[in-house]
């Protein structure tokens, strides 16, 4: 099977969430990128720690076979990030994200890995990523709406 639209479609879909968050992160500062509604809610900064180590154990581990361990429960666990980390993050990780699947042939895409004791390729697994990572964009733009009510500038097309 060609993947050529899949790889298309893919990079298109994770420049997209990139572009949208940094957009979103340039109009918050260091206090409203750590705030959370209640307690038990969860921050943008935790929000872009846990699409990180997300993608450290899909991508990076899952994919490229290499050794990394991701700590879920430390990420989930509100620590301050600043603004200007978050965004380094984003521009780094999806662009890492970007190379990764620029750079996969068909096979790597037919491979398959385990995921909760289930086996899916790695098409699989990047599909379900854009969707998880298109969910948390949404409660990053939730927040941030919070935050800045009317001042908000949408970051549609």
């Amino acid at each position: 099977m060609d993947h050529d639209f899949n790889r298309q479609w893919l990079i298109t879909k994770f420049d997209n969430i990139r572009s949208r968050t940094l957009k979103v992160l340039v109009q918050l500062n260091d206090e409203q990128v750590n705030w959370r509604p209640r307690p038990s809610s969860l921050s943008i900064s935790t929000l872009i720690r846990h699409i990180d180590g997300n993608m450290k154990e899909r991508v990076t581990k899952g994919i490229l076979h290499q050794d990394v361990m991701r700590n879920r429960e430390e990420e989930l666990t509100q620590t301050f990030v600043s603004r200007d980390d978050l965004i380094q993050i984003v521009k780094n990780r999806f662009q890492f994200l970007i190379d990764t699947v620029s750079s996969m042939s068909n096979d790597d895409f037919e491979q398959v890995q385990s995921v909760r004791g289930t086996e899916r390729t790695n098409l699989d697994i990047l599909h379900q990523c854009a969707t998880h990572y298109s969910e948390h964009m949404g409660q990053i733009f939730y927040i941030a709406k919070q935050c800045l009510e009317v001042q908000y500038k949408s970051t549609s097309i």
